[in-house]
């Protein structure tokens, strides 16, 4: 199996483990004499065996990711923290530049006047390129997740 195949069942796993709890809280508890809409047991066991599958695949993920060489010198798993630094650090510019660039509109003079203290169009700059490496990077991410095995 493919490391992106792996990435899409763990995604496949999340969504059914969280409908299961879901449904477990909505038979949980009943009025008394009332049943409950589905068998809580039943429904408890499978999130378990969602659970137990859900961590084996966590487990092979990051096995491959982190025995994966993505370039000379760094695995995997180092690109895959680039990449979300890199996205962490865009948001960030983001918000600041939104901030920043917020127009005021004053009434009259007697109302206090904002100034940005920061340089947004640098800023802006900065955040399309940051924009630009996490998206090259992501490509490249995905493209090597097509190629690789998952590791057992």
């Amino acid at each position: 199996m493919k490391l992106a195949e792996a990435l899409i069942l763990r995604a496949d796993c999340n969504k059914r483990f969280e409908q299961l709890k879901q449904r477990v809280i909505r038979s949980a508890m009943v009025q008394e004499g009332d049943a409950p809409p589905e068998n809580p047991d039943e429904l408890l066991a499978e999130l378990e065996r969602v659970a137990t599958e859900l961590a084996g695949l966590i487990k092979r993920i990051n096995r491959t990711n982190s025995q994966t060489e993505f370039r000379s010198g760094a695995t995997l798993a180092d690109a895959l923290a680039e990449r979300d630094v890199t996205l962490l650090k865009r948001e960030a510019y983001n918000q600041i530049v939104q901030n920043a660039a917020l127009r005021q509109d004053r009434y009259s003079k007697s109302e206090v006047k904002f100034i940005s203290t920061v340089k947004v169009q640098q800023l802006q700059r900065r955040m399309d390129d940051l924009s630009k490496e996490a998206r090259e990077l992501d490509a490249r991410i995905q493209e090597m997740n097509w190629r690789v095995e998952l590791a057992e």
